[in-house]
């Protein structure tokens, strides 16, 4: 329930359109009631035969009770309905602003088909929450209270059968259906859960599907998420009318006491009959404020469910952002130090990182190298501040890097990662992301830089720039890192997917652009690092070896042997 405290407080924000919505639902239920009581009483009074301008007050009083039911019905639904886009808007910002600072690493625990599940399927989910869940139950109680408080003034029996009613209707029924609900609508999430991952991968993975023939394999499986998805919406489905009819039998049954002891009372003296009726028809009127409560455990267990599910996506622990932060120097090359860091991710027993120590002066040129998966991609990570959790002290131009926000860090580093995002749109669009207002000319020289000269600005980039090569990827989102012109340079892999004489003709301006500036170089190849003034040697997460070049050469350790292996390969 923690999870739907949350959403709690995200409803209380429009105030004003909740009162407004429980008042008008109190005047239509109210006035409904009035309507059917004054009918009955006219009936009975009618059955009596007295003067014709008695009738015709009665008849104004009915009149006017179906003129406020009717608008104060309308003022309800408009009002309830504005605070339910305005919480849904809340709530997606809330959810966004959480969501935002995992963005980095939150595809290592969660499938892409799964969070848009979430975001979308259980956001549109909660909508249910505040029409059916927060003020229902509010309008319900103060129109029986109110109903109960007038047939008292007629009799206390059947204030106390209606109590009753209210009881068994609003409450006990609910309560008993709620119980076995919770059951259903873990299930419903869940599939819709699976059946959006399921298709998701269907359409990116098809190409690949269907190189290994493996297409129909793929659809059996979204098939079957898709009719177990079915199955148990339709469980849900009877659940839920199931739910209705109870409540509605137990109104009516409700409704013919009121009947039953009425007339009793009538034949003992103890209630005048022409007021039976009109008592009879508040019995039957004031329950249909109690229907709402029929469908109540569906769409609370559904909201708990589904702010649950939403909400565990960003209860991960992030990180606190520093209290009062240190802004990163403008226009100046920082150092970078590591010393004795240690970072093992969550879940898994071995380190990623054992008691890493490293200088890297303000200005210099630094590489990491080593094997695949010896961390030197999650050392960049680390001080990019993508994984929070860090054993050890990292300092960036003398700054402690928890002192520096993320958003600080990131706007004042050139990053290109192993993987890197290109949106739809065109060449220009996927530059302008670095440098925006830049003219065309300053991007059509960065474009020459990294030798996408056969490029126009105007170019199409289809979504994840799947009609650009790897070689081409690379280079764009090195352009962009050029565009961006900070001082401190990160790079993963920049080049890895480019031909040996193209990277060298990269590196050349990448050395020319960052000659004063601090760049630091991840990659497992070991062509042109001659030039570093410093390369770390890094194996199973510990720095084996470090020096310049030629030291490391003459010394003939780890990475004299991985250079001799290079070597052997390519020569």
């Amino acid at each position: 329930m923690k999870d739907l405290a949350t959403v709690v407080k995200l409803v209380v924000l429009e105030r004003k359109d909740i009162f407004l919505s429980v008042f008008f639902g109190y005047l239509a239920g109210i006035a409904a009631v009035g309507l059917f009581a004054s009918s009955g009483y006219l009936i009975s009074r009618a059955a009596l035969i007295p003067p014709l301008y008695a009738l015709t007050v009665l008849i104004a009083i009915l009149k006017l009770f179906g003129f406020t039911r009717a608008i104060s019905r309308y003022a309800e639904r408009y009002f309830s309905h504005r605070a339910t886009f305005s919480i849904l808007s809340h709530l997606r910002v809330s959810f966004y602003k959480k969501l935002e600072p995992l963005a980095p690493q939150i595809f290592q625990k969660y499938r892409s088909g799964d969070l848009l599940s979430r975001i979308v399927g259980d956001v549109e989910s909660l909508q249910n929450f505040f029409l059916r869940v927060y003020y229902p139950p509010i309008v319900l109680v103060i129109v029986f209270l109110s109903t109960i408080v007038f047939t008292t003034f007629y009799s206390a029996a059947l204030a106390v059968v209606l109590l009753a009613g209210l009881l068994l209707t609003g409450f006990v029924v609910p309560v008993l259906f709620a119980v076995r609900q919770k059951r259903i609508n873990t299930q419903v999430r869940e599939q819709r859960g699976v059946l959006s991952t399921e298709a998701a991968e269907l359409l990116y993975g098809y190409r690949d599907l269907k190189i290994y023939q493996k297409v129909r394999e793929k659809e059996d499986q979204l098939l079957l998420a898709s009719n177990n998805y079915v199955y148990e919406q339709e469980k849900e489905g009877l659940h839920s009318t199931l739910s209705h009819s109870m409540n509605t039998m137990v109104s009516l049954i409700v409704s013919w006491f009121v009947l039953g002891v009425g007339a009793w009372l009538v034949a003992e003296g103890d209630l005048n009959g022409i007021f039976l009726a009109m008592l009879v028809m508040i019995s039957l009127t004031v329950f249909e404020n109690a229907t709402p409560m029929a469908v109540f455990p569906v769409h609370l267990e559904d909201s708990r469910h589904a702010s649950k599910r939403l909400f565990s996506v960003v209860r991960e622990d992030i990180g606190k952002e520093p209290d009062s932060p240190v802004k990163l120097p403008i226009d100046q090359a920082p150092s970078v130090l590591f010393s004795g860091v240690n970072f093992t991710f969550p879940g898994e027993s071995k380190a990623a990182i054992s008691d890493v120590s490293l200088h890297v002066a303000q200005g210099k040129k630094t590489a990491i190298v080593g094997a695949s998966g010896s961390g030197k991609s999650t050392l960049l990570q680390l001080l990019l501040k993508i994984h929070p959790h860090v054993n050890g002290e990292i300092t960036l131009g003398g700054v402690n890097l928890e002192d520096v926000e993320q958003e600080d860090l990131w706007a004042r580093s050139n990053v290109v990662l192993q993987e890197n995002h290109f949106f739809y749109g065109s060449i220009r669009d996927n530059l302008a992301i670095a440098a925006e207002g830049e003219a065309d000319e300053v991007l059509v020289d960065a474009l020459h830089k990294v030798k996408l000269s056969h490029f126009s600005l105007e170019d199409e980039v289809l979504e994840r720039g799947e009609n650009l090569s790897g070689g081409e990827k690379q280079r764009l989102a090195l352009a962009r890192a050029m565009l961006k012109g900070e001082r401190l340079w990160l790079l993963d892999e920049p080049t890895s997917s480019v031909d040996a004489l193209t990277e060298q003709a990269l590196y050349e301006e990448l050395f020319a652009q960052a000659e004063e500036d601090t760049l630091i170089l991840v990659s497992h190849r070991l062509a042109g690092l001659e030039r570093m003034d410093q390369i770390i040697v890094m194996d199973r997460g510990e720095v084996v070896e470090a020096g310049t070049y030629g030291e490391l050469m003459r010394h003939q350790g780890y990475f004299y042997k991985m250079k001799q292996i290079e070597k052997s390969v390519f020569l």
